[in-house]
């Protein structure tokens, strides 16, 4: 039956595959039996079964097992470290002698300690004199003494400092033609300077600590007695007590100080009243003191690149009458490409005392009868930049501007002195300078340093800033060859400086009803050259002026033409 079916299938599939082929339709009707399975009904509910087999838990007993260890200590050897190989050695002595052209010996003598981490003391001698003159013009001799000695002692916490000196300076006032006539000793003048100072020093590492450092100086310094014995009243005496305190605290990138400074000089020409002396002198006296407190905040920023410097320095100066002045200490800095270029500018002022030595030190041929007055910078406007070009090579360009009262000038003296003195006056003017320096070493064979200075005076009540150059140019080198020869040079040069002359004559002009005096072009070039024999003896030669240039340094005074100067010297 059902192998029927079956054919009879197969049969109408063929016989309508054929009738579709030839384009034909066929209808086909057949009977057959369909067999349905009876439906069952799952009774059970779904359920999720899970297939994650849990993993059996171990149990690793702990092993009671001790191992035994052994610990050596290997000894390090300490390092070995040869001084003599790093530092020079040092010797206790080192003395100088030699002689020169005109009659000039030169005398040296130095004590030192050696490296001491705690005392440093020593003692230092100079003498150096000249019997020779200057053709045309009065006795030029000259001598200059010298002792020094100083002391001190660090600790980790505190310092100490001991400084006592005198010195001794004898001249003649040459600045005069060659006469016979005059008395060699009218002309002459002898400085006594002795003085002594101190200081303490704390060095408490602790930054929540305040270090201190307290001084005090005491110097007196004399002119020589009159030529006439019973009038020895009528010279200059002058007694200078200082204190100098500096206080200062530091807390995180800011440093806090302030200084206190309490200055007295006394001057002391003749007796008041007293014109017995000369016509037209009289006695002086000038007690001057200067009181400054001067605080000041650092700050350090940008890994120290960038520094700022905030203050003001309130002084009072009692020389004619109490007055206070203040002035402003600001400053700033940045440091630009690892220090090559360092770019700067400030504001600042001070006042600064005047004092018979100072006086000298700049110009000895002044008469000893001074009007002493105070400097007054009461501006001083700076900015510049500083760096290096590579790390031999060092630069600093600069430009300034300052306004200056009661500026000390040095003219002519004749209502006191023949005219071969020199006198003070005063005068307020405005400064202007432009300076650039550069600097090269290499290592310690050569040395190099060159300043140029471009210098702008506008005095009130003179023609000219008198005996001030306008500009400047300063040369100094080293060369050492081999160890054994050693170069220096000195080059300086200036122009630009005046005198005033109360008189026509030749190279004379007048301006603004003041006789002016050109005083020409400065060359003094210097040369030295010293021979180490070994480490304890060397000799030495020193060229000065070898331009022979007989220029002059101050009007109707010229300086010494070719001087040669030759000795040994001993350390030991």
């Amino acid at each position: 039956m059902e192998t029927r079916k079956i054919i009879s299938a197969i049969a109408s599939l063929f016989i309508a595959a054929t009738s579709l082929a030839q384009g034909g339709s066929t209808n086909l009707i057949v009977t057959g039996v369909r067999k349905v399975e009876k439906a069952d009904r799952i009774t059970i509910a779904p359920r999720v079964i899970d297939t994650t087999i849990e993993a059996t838990t171990v149990d690793y007993p702990l092993l009671q097992m001790q191992f035994p260890t052994e610990t050596q200590i290997g000894m390090i050897n300490p390092a070995a470290i040869n001084i003599k190989e790093i530092l020079p050695e040092l010797y206790n002595f080192y003395v100088k002698l030699g002689v020169g052209t005109e009659l000039m010996p030169l005398g040296e003598f130095y004590f030192d300690s050696k490296r001491d981490r705690r005392f440093i003391y020593g003692a230092h001698v100079k003498h150096l004199s000249s019997f020779g003159n200057i053709k045309g013009f009065a006795p030029a001799q000259f001598d200059r003494t010298g002792v020094n000695l100083y002391g001190g002692i660090n600790e980790r916490r505190y310092s100490l400092r001991g400084d006592m000196h005198y010195r001794n300076q004898g001249l003649h006032y040459y600045a005069i033609p060659d006469d016979s006539t005059f008395i060699k000793d009218s002309i002459s003048q002898r400085y006594s300077d002795f003085g002594m100072s101190g200081s303490f020093a704390s060095h408490v590492k602790d930054s929540a600590k305040l270090n201190y450092k307290l001084g005090l100086e005491y110097n007196n310094f004399l002119s020589k007695k009159p030529f006439v014995e019973d009038r020895s009243d009528w010279r200059a005496r002058e007694n200078f007590i200082g204190v100098r305190t500096n206080w200062l605290y530091r807390e995180g990138s800011e440093t806090y100080s302030a200084d206190f400074d309490v200055l007295y000089n006394g001057y002391n020409y003749g007796n008041i009243g007293d014109t017995n002396y000369s016509a037209a002198d009289s006695g002086l006296v000038s007690n001057n003191t200067i009181v400054s407190i001067h605080p000041k905040i650092i700050t350090h920023l940008k890994d120290d690149r960038f520094r700022a410097k905030i203050g003001l320095n309130l002084v009072f100066n009692s020389l004619n009458g109490v007055r206070a002045h203040i002035y402003p200490d600001l400053e700033i800095k940045y440091s630009m490409f690892n220090d090559i270029f360092i770019p700067y500018a400030g504001l600042s002022g001070g006042m600064t005392q005047n004092t018979f030595k100072r006086i000298t030190g700049e110009n000895e041929f002044v008469i000893p009868n001074l009007d002493l007055r105070n400097e007054n910078r009461a501006i001083d406007l700076y900015a510049g930049i500083k760096g290096s070009l590579s790390k031999r090579i060092g630069f600093n360009v600069s430009a300034s501007f300052a306004n200056v009262k009661d500026k000390a000038l040095f003219v002519t003296d004749t209502l006191f002195s023949p005219g071969n003195a020199f006198g003070v006056i005063y005068d307020t003017m405005n400064i202007s300078s432009i300076e650039a320096s550069i600097s090269y070493q290499l290592s310690n064979k050569i040395k190099i340093d060159g300043i140029g200075r471009f210098n702008s005076y506008s005095p009130v009540n003179n023609s000219y800033a008198w005996n001030l150059p306008q500009l400047q140019f300063i040369l100094r080198g080293s060369y050492n060859l081999f160890d054994k020869f050693l170069f220096n040079i000195d080059l300086d040069l200036e122009q630009g400086r005046r005198a005033l002359v109360y008189e026509d004559g030749p190279g004379i002009t007048l301006e603004n009803g003041q006789y002016i005096k050109d005083l020409g072009f400065i060359a003094d070039a210097n040369l030295g050259v010293e021979y180490r024999y070994n480490n304890r003896i060397s000799a030495f030669v020193q060229f000065n002026n070898f331009a022979s240039q007989q220029y002059m340094r101050w009007y109707n005074a010229p300086v010494q033409q070719f001087q040669a100067l030759g000795g040994v010297t001993f350390r030991f």
